[in-house]
């Protein structure tokens, strides 16, 4: 899907051309987290280029994982998530690119790792740069609220070398500490007074009122130089295969700075899955990069952004946040949308879909790459991904709407994938008589199955290795159409909303697991493209009228 898509983009001179462009996959086994991903690349880059790797500039941006908390990036990538932004719009590699597009040239060659669901704004002097040229680690550091510091990585800053004025400071990490409590940063000597240091909070939805009130300051991309990743190459080689996931941010960053404690590496509490080699793993990593240097690019006019979960993604999209204000993301973007289609409220969003006149598209809703017919009203705060929706329905307010093309025995069928944008799709458990606990639109589990005739049984559920929930849940009918498979989706929910009875028997169901399995990656793309061409064709055609 990644390289399929980063042809197209490169075939319509959307990317920069004069460079070179690689997508590697995690090798097959046990999750490796994106520490073990770092250290995958190091060896792919050797492995392509031989010694000559370590004189390039990388930027090295991790996909994530299989993005259950916002689906409608897990068929092609959070990286290639749309925004309302740009025309044709832009997706999030083309604004990473941008918003990294002056640090290449004030970069010794090393590798700058970043995530592909976040966005950095900020601001710095006229004749100020941010310069990565220092040896070992640096980090970009973001003045954040104390909350926001416990659910990210927290610098203790060097105070002989940080006052905290202007907007751009150089200093240094004495210890770096990974999604700790307030009482461990007040303790650590990682609080500071905002006071002059920030004139905007870092996490993009907070008032200005709090300003003056204190502060941590919160990581979110960082670069190694070559000595850096020489090492931890030679660290990969020698452990061989790894079995455990890494945390690049917590595993790598923790070990750093005259402060840094092995403490860190027997607490398991922010690990998805404890495996044996983990505490061995981290130990190790401790001891290779222990007393090398975290230096700290401080911005204090700098906001961090997160859009990789549902509720993130219509807010920043839809209400009057702050990056709305500042990308200037628009309510209409790559669209065709008709004057005579009903009200369409101004904090919708629509990206790159045709709607026809007659629909109704609520209050803070988002519809990407969709065709919505005439007879169509759309609820507030929903999401509607990838779809053709061309019969009359009043989809209700709050719904996760997203359709797949598959590929089964070498034939295309269809899928819509249906939820509430409140349902937990991380959520599992370990037994069949604990599914009552599991929630679909508000509802339990056990009742939805009884009102589509699905049997409870081993086989409802597509994997045991990641639990019984949503996600692997076989409830979703396979069509031979796009519009059939979304009419199909939204009568389950209906029979779930009005508690009658609408019986699945005789399709063939999957679980959004296997949705991902058999994706077909081209099929979703062609339906893309052709409202694409068909937004480029009317354009053309109203400027010939013109």
């Amino acid at each position: 899907a990644y390289r399929q898509q980063l042809a197209e983009k490169l075939s319509r001179k959307e990317l920069p051309l004069g460079a070179r462009y690689h997508v590697f996959v995690d090798p097959p086994g046990p999750k490796i987290g994106n520490g073990g991903s770092t250290l995958h690349v190091l060896r792919c880059l050797e492995d392509l280029y031989g010694d000559k790797w370590t004189s390039f500039i990388v930027l090295l941006i991790h996909s994530g994982g299989y993005s259950r908390r916002l689906p409608n990036a897990s068929a092609l990538g959070k990286i290639f998530t749309a925004l309302p932004l740009g025309d044709p719009i832009y997706q999030m590699l083309e604004l990473k690119l941008a918003m990294y597009v002056d640090f290449p040239s004030h970069m010794k060659p090393g590798i700058l790792i970043t995530c592909s669901d976040d966005i950095e704004l900020y601001s710095i002097g006229v004749e100020e740069t941010i310069t990565f040229d220092k040896p070992g680690f640096t980090a970009l550091a973001h003045p954040s609220d104390l909350t926001v510091g416990t659910t990210h990585g927290v610098f203790v800053l060097d105070p002989s070398s940080f006052s905290g004025k202007g907007e751009l400071e150089y200093t240094s990490c004495r210890h770096f500490l990974h999604k700790p409590d307030i009482e461990t940063m007040r303790q650590c000597g990682a609080v500071c007074v905002r006071g002059n240091c920030s004139q905007l909070g870092s996490s993009g939805d907070h008032s200005d009122s709090e300003t003056d009130s204190e502060c941590v300051y919160t990581d979110s991309i960082f670069y190694m130089d070559h000595s850096v990743t020489k090492q931890l190459l030679t660290f990969h080689k020698q452990m061989g295969t790894l079995c455990c996931e890494i945390d690049a941010y917590g595993d790598f960053l923790q070990a750093l700075g005259p402060g840094a404690t092995q403490d860190y590496t027997k607490n398991t509490s922010n690990v998805t899955k404890e495996e044996s080699q983990l505490v061995e793993v981290r130990q190790k990593l401790y001891s290779l990069l222990k007393g090398t240097t975290l230096n700290v690019i401080v911005l204090n006019n700098s906001k961090f952004y997160h859009i990789g979960t549902m509720q993130e993604y219509l807010f920043h999209f839809t209400s009057d946040s702050k990056l709305k204000f500042e990308l200037d993301l628009l309510s209409v973007a790559f669209s065709i949308f008709s004057d005579k289609a009903e009200t369409l409220d101004q904090s919708a969003s629509i990206i790159q879909s045709i709607l026809e006149p007659g629909c109704f598209i609520g209050p803070g809703s988002v519809i990407e790459y969709s065709r919505i017919g005439p007879e169509v009203s759309v609820g507030k705060n929903s999401i509607i991904s990838g779809s053709h929706i061309n019969l009359k329905v009043d989809i209700p307010s709050n719904c996760f709407l997203s359709s797949l093309s598959i590929k089964i025995n070498d034939q295309v069928k269809y899928v819509s994938m249906v939820f509430s944008v409140e349902d937990d799709l991380k959520k599992s458990v370990k037994l069949l008589s604990d599914i009552h606990s599991l929630q679909f639109f508000g509802v339990s589990l056990l009742v939805c199955l009884d009102l589509w005739g699905v049997k409870i049984s081993d086989l409802l559920f597509s994997s045991e290795n990641t639990g019984l929930g949503l996600w692997t849940a076989r409830i979703f009918p396979v069509c031979s159409t796009l519009s059939e498979s979304v009419r199909m989706s939204l009568k389950m929910l209906n029979s779930v909303q009005h508690m009658s009875a609408f019986k699945l028997n005789g399709f063939k169901l999957l679980s959004v697991e296997e949705m991902l399995t058999y994706k077909d990656v081209e099929d979703m793309l062609k339906f893309r493209n052709q409202i694409h061409d068909e937004i480029c064709l009317q354009r053309r055609k109203e400027k010939s009228d013109l």
